[in-house]
């Protein structure tokens, strides 16, 4: 990468070589990195808008903080492509979310300026918290805990419980609330227009001023700086008597708001802050895609746009060869919609992914049913618990490894009740760049152990659309997962069939072998057994559709041919469609060899998905090499 970072930002490696730098010099090194990071990612791609909005932010945190001893906690983690580079990462930055290079997230084994893992939201204030009353009990009472938090995220349940919690410890911590009107998409809800309201509030702005001009005092008070404290906050407590405070009422000092890209005015703000005991959160507005005027135009598109021509705002695309398959999401948007023009009982409902999962285009089309609820995937599921208990068809759509979070309202608010939610689980299998901490490895084997639930996965974008219409005649919960990216099929709006729920399908007979895939992933199998067969090789192949109900005489008809069987599914080994097939062997005392292919029993990092796939082993490649490897065993002969 021939990217050179600007003069002041060549020489800092850590934030002790920032700390050396005069208050002066901040501006400029902020300008430096902002242009940096919209070096970097316009040809390597990335979140984009995020880090823009947070590079002041980030420059006043490192500069007045003693990181890493002072704990700093991101939320989320696409705001800090800006902490990445100042804390040693900046010349591998070109790696970033590449197969092989750093995490696009905060990472604690990649570096130790990364106190927390993150890459879902929300969880900033509860890990700060821990962290802060741990410095307490090991007597460290020193050490600052500095949770930074987007508006987005903090409308996420768990935010509120961590703020609840915090407000009745006396420890040294920061909220910095990060006030952008934005997560991917606007904010919703309540809280986006209280934070409007404390923003525009004439009560605010005329005290904000005189509580900052005696907090710069402090330090001149020497003793009698506590006392300095507490008159304004009396002058504060004053001001809410004609408008309420949402976290002072969580015994939070409240601070703010303050421009978020005033890096000297921060630096004032934060070396005040750190003299004041107990919580506090700090109120800042910033714009997200600052400095970018087309990312602060259409923040959405410039999230994270991937490679773009910087000079013209020109986003590039990968030459077409031809026709190219719909997204996943963009069919489930349009077939959502068609379905609930012809049903009245049909809403559409996400935490806060409307673009993400393409229920935009039914919120355009039919407003009135369809609802972004905000980040808070749990809140999502027992929504759409209650408007089925009244008859209503939710389609819940939540990416699989977002839907972790909200596991036993699945279970206890849902399918304990038997009640008719379809739950989309939108990035289902190795999602690529975002890595670890967005790969959908689990729901097979998490939703297949709930009484009730209907499992299922479409190998193409007519079997996903004959599903959610199966979905909407099932009369209980119902599991579609799918995967991130495109399908396979350029003409895919065909008239909607109703599917027999547990019953799969044979796609093509063979003598030697047997491939049961699940899914998207069968799509590579296909390719796989045509060069096998051109090898001398007889493979059936079965798409299964459904993991719950298996299809019992589907397997019976391959077990009575077959003794020699693979399964192929993008999600984990343990507990997923192959441990399914293993089961019902053992039940029925089948002995055939069977070889499971899958996500394995580990956390996979970051790549393409054709790089991850070809890791786990079941891309074309990898299911030819199992099946070649059978041979060299003597299992099968050619």
């Amino acid at each position: 990468m021939n990217i050179i970072p600007g003069e002041l930002l060549s020489q800092i490696d850590s934030p002790a070589d920032l700390r050396r730098f005069k208050e002066d010099d901040l501006i400029q090194i902020c300008n430096e990195l902002r242009q940096y990071i919209i070096d970097i990612v316009s040809v390597k791609g990335g979140h984009f808008g995020a880090s823009l909005g947070t590079v002041e932010l980030t420059v006043a945190l490192h500069y007045i903080f003693n990181t890493p001893y002072d704990q700093l906690v991101w939320d989320v983690g696409h705001q800090a492509y800006g902490h990445k580079m100042l804390t040693g990462r900046r010349d591998v930055f070109h790696t970033n979310r590449i197969y092989g290079g750093i995490s696009g997230f905060p990472k604690r084994k990649e570096s130790e300026y990364d106190t927390f893992g993150v890459g879902h939201s929300s969880t900033s204030i509860s890990a700060a918290l821990g962290m802060a009353v741990a410095s307490r009990l090991k007597g460290e009472l020193d050490k600052q805990h500095v949770a930074v938090i987007g508006d987005g995220a903090l409308t996420g349940g768990m935010a509120f419980e961590g703020l609840n919690n915090a407000g009745t410890e006396k420890n040294n911590m920061i909220v910095v609330l990060n006030d952008n009107c934005m997560s991917i998409d606007p904010n919703v809800g309540a809280l986006k227009e209280y934070l409007t309201d404390i923003t525009t509030s004439h009560t605010y702005n005329r005290m904000k001023d005189e509580v900052w001009n005696l907090l710069g005092k402090i330090s001149r008070f020497g003793p009698n700086a506590q006392a300095i404290v507490q008159k304004v906050e009396n002058a504060v407590k004053s001001a809410l008597l004609q408008q309420s405070n949402l976290f002072e009422s969580l015994k939070f000092r409240y601070f703010g708001p303050v421009d978020g890209h005033d890096v000297n005015r921060l630096v004032q703000v934060f070396r005040d802050l750190k003299d004041i005991p107990g919580p506090k959160i700090l109120h800042i507005l910033t714009v997200k895609g600052k400095g970018y005027k087309l990312a602060e135009e259409d923040q959405t598109l410039w999230h994270a746009p991937g490679l773009f021509n910087k000079d013209t705002g020109e986003i590039i695309k990968s030459p077409k060869k031809g026709p190219e398959p719909p997204k996943y999401q963009d069919v489930f948007g349009h077939t959502l919609v068609e379905l609930a023009k012809d049903n009245e009982k049909i809403v559409g409902i996400t935490p806060a992914m409307p673009s993400g999962c393409s229920l935009n285009i039914m919120m355009k089309e039919i407003p009135d049913r369809a609802f972004d609820v905000g980040i808070c995937e749990q809140h999502a599921v027992t929504f759409s618990a209650g408007l089925a208990t009244q008859g209503m068809i939710p389609f819940c759509n939540i990416y699989s490894s977002f839907m972790q979070r909200a596991y036993d309202q699945v279970i206890h608010d849902v399918a304990l009740q038997n009640l008719h939610v379809v739950f989309c689980l939108d990035r289902g299998g190795l999602v690529g760049a975002d890595g670890p901490t967005h790969h959908g490895a689990y729901d097979i084997a998490y939703m297949r152990c709930i009484p009730g639930m209907v499992v299922s996965a479409p190998m193409n974008e007519q079997e996903l659309r004959n599903l959610m219409h199966t979905a909407v005649l099932n009369p209980g919960p119902f599991s579609i997962r799918y995967p991130r990216g495109n399908g396979v099929m350029t003409e895919w709006r065909t008239p909607l069939e109703a599917l027999t729920i547990g019953k799969g399908r044979k796609l093509r007979d063979g003598s030697d072998l047997a491939i049961l895939s699940l899914g998207h992933i069968g799509n590579l199998a296909v390719t796989a057994i045509n060069k096998l067969e051109a090898e001398g090789l007889s493979v059936a192949h079965y798409d299964m559709r459904f993991v719950k109900p298996i299809d019992e005489e589907l397997l019976h008809e391959v077990f009575s041919k077959h003794n020699k069987v693979i399964t192929i599914e993008d999600g984990c080994i343990q507990g997923g469609c192959g441990s399914a097939v293993l089961e019902f062997m053992a039940d029925h005392g089948y002995t055939s060899r069977l070889q499971r292919l899958g996500i394995p029993d580990s956390y996979v990092e970051h790549g393409t998905q054709q790089e991850l796939w070809a890791e786990c082993g079941y891309d074309e490649a990898g299911i030819m090499k199992a099946v070649r490897a059978m041979v060299g065993k003597g299992v099968l002969s050619l």
